[in-house]
């Protein structure tokens, strides 16, 4: 039983957060939390000299910035909705458990967590830009929604990594013993995982408008997150970075959007990255199950 619950956790997280759904849902106000303790885990074993930019991170700023404004055109013809739900699982940036599922599969953590960094300062200034042309009676202003997503951005990607740097610097025992927990970080993202799929189900049971929406949306979210793991590991081979560069494009930080969609968008279209949600994480288990095949 333990086997399968190590080799499974991701599919079992989420399981437990429909399961336990009227639990999990209580516990949103962990996840903060929650994350930053995950990433500062993951970033003990990352140097400030890793996080370097790279020309795969310009190729895969260039797809996901084009790619929203390309989705959302394509789809508005046919329903506001459902272009606003697949458009935010482009736009939003990678999400901050990234680095951790990049070094269980083998990649480059300090990568991703560069190009993190990098796509969400690019999210921090198209959303406030663009999303009230989509919604022009938004009440927020320019200013504050990029002091807003910044906020988010530093409290928990940049203040763990500073931590991390702190420890690894002054601290080298404490340092040495964190490395040797390094599973910690993944199953703390599972933990977030049920939590997360408890509040997306939520979401389903209160979700109001036509139901065929929802499957197309359910259809659309599903064929976008399988074509962004696939052009970044495609782009991620030809620099030698095929892991980071699909995990970095393709897993997304859906919590951060179903926020972005709530303050700026219908608050329907935020069912897009909660089905989201569900897709990254059976692509991430599969991969999951791959390596230890391998």
């Amino acid at each position: 039983m333990i086997k399968f619950l190590k080799d499974w956790t991701l599919p079992v997280a989420m399981c437990a957060g429909v399961l336990g759904y009227p639990l999990f849902v209580r516990l949103g106000f962990l996840t903060p939390a929650l994350v930053f303790t995950m990433l500062l885990f993951t970033f003990t074993k990352i140097s400030v000299s890793d996080l370097k930019p790279k020309p795969l991170h310009l190729w895969l700023l260039i797809i996901q910035i084009a790619g929203t404004f390309g989705v959302y055109y394509l789809l508005r013809g046919y329903d506001e909705i459902l272009a606003q739900a697949v458009m935010m699982c482009v736009i939003c940036p990678t999400a901050t458990s990234a680095a951790v599922i990049t070094a269980k599969l083998g990649g480059s953590a300090a990568s991703v967590s560069t190009y993190t960094f990098l796509s969400n300062i690019a999210t921090a200034i198209v959303v406030p830009l663009f999303f009230p042309v989509i919604e022009p009676h938004a009440d927020v202003s320019f200013i504050q929604s990029v002091l807003i997503i910044l906020n988010r951005v530093f409290i928990l990607l940049i203040c763990p990594f500073i931590l991390a740097w702190l420890i690894r610097r002054f601290t080298p025992k404490i340092h040495q013993k964190m490395l040797g927990l390094h599973e910690v970080a993944f199953y703390l993202w599972a933990v977030a995982l049920a939590i997360v799929t408890s509040q997306i189900l939520s979401s389903l049971l209160n979700y109001s408008a036509d139901w065929s929406i929802a499957a197309l949306t359910a259809l659309g979210t599903f064929i976008i997150c399988c074509l962004q793991f696939f052009l970044g590991k495609t782009l991620g081979s030809v620099y030698n970075d095929r892991v980071s560069g699909g995990q970095a494009l393709g897993q997304k930080n859906t919590v951060l959007a179903i926020w972005m969609a709530h303050t700026y968008l219908n608050p329907l279209a935020a069912i897009g990255p909660g089905f989201y949600v569900l897709w990254q994480n059976m692509i991430n288990s599969w991969q999951l199950w791959k390596k230890r095949k391998n």
